[in-house]
């Protein structure tokens, strides 16, 4: 690895190689569970503690941890106000429950309550999916969404709900391995999908989708770096190349 482009460059707190094996064989509880995984495993977790490589804040337990609605709304806000295109104020996040279909509760990054900048509320899911049937997903997990929200506004308003207290949700979808059909958009790395009607009449449809093609931004980032504040933010969340973010913090020094 280029010295030039090992993150320790930036963060002189991070260690060396052979200091992160010292303090793994240092303490049996460590050594014996570095010891259970697999050669690949193990270089990959020794390249990001020594700054070889950096994390993509897309996984699950980064992006909980750093863009934590309850601790750091602000960041959240921020993220979410470059991707739906209006400013969003994050409210707090709602609790996991067990009501969700299948087993995807492992898919959802975070389940939010916002104000948008008109004032209303909103509810919005930030989710990862796969490759396959995406818009079949994406469909079934938005009717989810809506459902749970009416089923709480019901349960705590009771004799007084209306239809008209339900808000507006956003399913809001990171693709890491984008389907085929996001390849002929090659510039494009934020989709918005809502309801129009063919003959002009306006209803408020509350379902809204917008789909995000990391690994479609990667492509673009490798050959025309960051070029806005967007490309700023998908760079933080899906890129692990330390010259990309070596290039992110000094253009964007927020991020650090």
């Amino acid at each position: 690895m280029n010295s030039q482009n090992n993150l320790s460059k930036l963060f002189p707190m991070i260690k060396t190689r052979e200091q992160v094996l010292e303090e793994i064989n240092s303490k049996d509880n460590l050594r014996e569970k570095f010891e259970t995984w697999t050669e690949d495993q193990k270089e990959n977790f020794l390249s990001i503690c020594t700054g070889a490589k950096g994390v993509k804040m897309l996984y699950d337990c980064y992006f909980k941890e750093i863009l934590n609605p309850e601790y750091t709304p602000e960041r959240l806000s921020a993220l979410l106000s470059i991707i739906i295109g209006k400013k969003v104020t994050v409210k707090y996040q709602l609790p996991n429950d067990n009501t969700r279909i299948g087993d995807e509760l492992s898919l959802v990054i975070t389940d939010i309550v916002v104000e948008l900048e008109d004032g209303t509320l909103a509810n919005i899911e930030v989710q990862k999916l796969g490759y396959a049937f995406t818009g079949e997903r994406a469909s079934c997990y938005s009717a989810d969404l809506l459902l749970r929200q009416y089923k709480r506004v019901r349960d705590s308003l009771k004799t007084n709900f209306s239809y008209k207290n339900i808000a507006p949700v956003y399913t809001i979808v990171f693709l890491e391995s984008s389907p085929r059909s996001f390849k002929d958009f090659k510039n494009t790395f934020i989709h918005k999908f809502s309801a129009v009607s063919d003959s002009g009449l306006v209803l408020n449809m509350l379902q809204n989708y917008v789909f995000i093609p990391v690994d479609i931004f990667l492509e673009k980032l490798h050959n025309s770096g960051i070029q806005s504040e967007l490309d700023a933010w998908l760079t933080f969340i899906g890129c692990d190349e330390p010259e990309f973010i070596i290039k992110l913090i000094e253009q964007y020094p927020l991020f650090k």
